[in-house]
């Protein structure tokens, strides 16, 4: 990837609005009213420049929203200071009418137009790394985008193979072998396949964006006591071991598996650097329960730095002033820390 052509030492950030029915422009409005976020990056915001003023309006946020036409700009406009909210709208016309609060064909189909441009800007060398607000799914299918998430989404359009949802809260960094995958059917996905590439990214995304040069890596077992030595399941025997038998003899300093019950226990003590989870809520509950609010969900495999929310868009809160945006604010400041790593390295 091309390094972004800056005006600022500061590394540039585009990040999405999100689906424009829920908390996207919001949490975007009230974050970039913080000082320290003008410290970290130079953020160019891919969304609606008019939702983004009457949101701004409507909470009282004395922020100037400036509508750029196309990035890099070409009359040498200096766009990213304190007190301006520059915003590119990718969409040939305006954004059309839509109930807030509620998913829609019209509010899905910008969420996915925001992240195409979000991507294109990242792959020509424009931006140095894209963060996210939250999508809707059902606005998304409703218009015809059938993705199962942010993550599938990111790696279908840079056409990434192997790639993986990592998300991080307090002392932890979890890497999922599933994530969107009903109970029901999570055992066919337990394969050795994929909890080898799941020890994989976990192994070369603590490396290559939090520069540990051998982290410690816990696997989780899928059943209650990781099976019991196949009393409760055999996917322990069948798949995680000899997925983690593998992964060791390449070098990797992983473990398991491991019962979940005492796993995250023991990472949140320091005794692992990273986990890998077999599914989604096995690592978002413990995740959720020490550092709620402030998780960060980082996409491993892409190839440019990708951050987002770990919430949804929060229709329930949608209008009423409420949306907290602490975990926006943590999770520009993870992507602008490892824009400027990787810009040094």
């Amino acid at each position: 990837m091309k390094t972004a052509s800056h005006t600022t030492p500061r590394p540039i950030l585009a990040v999405t609005m999100g689906d424009p029915a829920g908390i996207g422009p919001e949490i975007i409005v009230k974050t970039f009213a913080q000082p320290r976020i003008w410290k970290w990056c130079a953020p160019l915001v891919v969304g609606s420049p008019t939702l983004a003023e009457r949101t701004a309006h409507a909470l009282h946020i004395p922020t100037k929203v400036v509508s750029v036409q196309e990035y890099p700009l070409q009359d040498g406009r200096n766009i990213f200071r304190r007190g301006l909210l520059p915003v590119l709208d990718p969409l040939e016309k305006p954004l059309g009418r839509f109930r807030k609060a509620q998913a829609s064909a019209i509010s899905g189909d910008a969420s996915v137009r925001y992240i195409h441009k979000a991507v294109q800007l990242a792959q020509t060398g424009a931006v140095d790394g894209i963060v996210t607000a939250p999508i809707n799914k059902k606005a998304i299918h409703l218009a015809g985008h059938l993705y199962p998430g942010h993550t599938e989404m990111l790696a279908a359009l840079t056409r990434t193979k192997e790639f993986g949802m990592m998300i991080l809260g307090g002392p932890l960094k979890i890497l999922f072998v599933t994530t969107h995958v009903a109970i029901r059917s999570l055992s066919q996905s337990i394969t050795t396949t994929n909890v080898l590439r799941a020890i994989r990214l976990a192994d070369s995304g603590l490396r290559r964006l939090f520069r540990m040069r051998q982290p410690r890596i816990g696997v989780a077992g899928l059943n209650p006591h990781a099976g019991e030595n196949g009393l409760f399941g055999d996917e322990e025997q069948q798949a995680i071991t000899p997925a983690i038998r593998r992964a060791r003899t390449s070098g990797i300093r992983c473990t398991g598996p491991h019962p979940a019950d005492t796993l995250f226990g023991k990472a949140v003590r320091g005794e692992f650097d990273g986990i890998v989870a077999m599914y989604h809520d096995q690592g978002l509950v413990a995740l959720k329960t020490v550092a709620f609010g402030h998780c960060v969900n980082i996409t491993v495999g892409l190839p440019f730095i990708r951050t987002s929310v770990d919430h949804g868009t929060a229709y329930d809160i949608v209008g009423k002033g409420k949306a907290d945006p602490t975990s926006l604010i943590e999770a520009i400041e993870l992507a602008a820390q490892l824009s400027v790593e990787k810009g040094s390295s």
